[in-house]
């Protein structure tokens, strides 16, 4: 608990202290095809940002004395995210539209019941990860999107379970307004 409340601090420092920089898009509504899914990022300061994003995700289990299993569920998302970069993208003559920059995110996600694709069955009926991430964000000319982030968390289940969880997150998608 305490290094969560150590993450949070972190961002609301951030978050005062970043308010000279470029400035951070007001909304971008976003489709993902990757792993479908619909997106929508709105601004909230100079250099943060909520990403809202509702779709599916993959999961996958195995080892040496198992079958490996997989299985692609519904689940939803949300990062508090400060882009960091915009300054040096900017002074390197390097886009910076629509958020195009690298951040440092706050994850949070939930993935609900059976799969809707796979035979990885679960014992519960959802499974959430809390944690930070680091992550890049690009938009190019035409609109296609490339979001990468990786972190790790700590994960959580309606049985009462707990774990360490990696977290990987790579979006390809497309700008659909802003």
């Amino acid at each position: 608990m305490k290094k969560l409340l150590f993450v949070v601090l972190v961002f609301i420092g951030f978050n005062v202290n970043a308010q000279s920089q470029a400035n951070v898009e007001k909304k971008l509504f976003s489709v993902n095809f990757l792993l479908p899914g619909l997106e929508y990022e709105m601004g909230l300061s100079n250099n943060t940002t909520l990403d809202l994003r509702a779709g599916t995700g993959f999961g996958i289990s195995g080892g040496s004395n198992r079958d490996t299993e997989f299985g692609i569920f519904l689940n939803a998302h949300t990062q508090y995210r400060y882009y960091y970069n915009f300054d040096k993208r900017l002074g390197k003559n390097k886009n910076i539209d629509n958020n195009s920059a690298n951040y440092i995110a706050l994850n949070g996600s939930i993935d609900f019941g059976d799969p809707i694709i796979g035979d990885l069955q679960l014992s519960s009926d959802f499974g959430g990860v809390i944690g930070p991430v680091w992550g890049l964000q690009r938009y190019y000319g035409s609109g296609f999107k490339l979001d990468l982030n990786l972190g790790a968390g700590y994960g959580f289940n309606n049985l009462g379970g707990s774990y360490l969880s990696p977290i990987i997150g790579l979006r390809l998608g497309w700008l659909l307004s802003k």
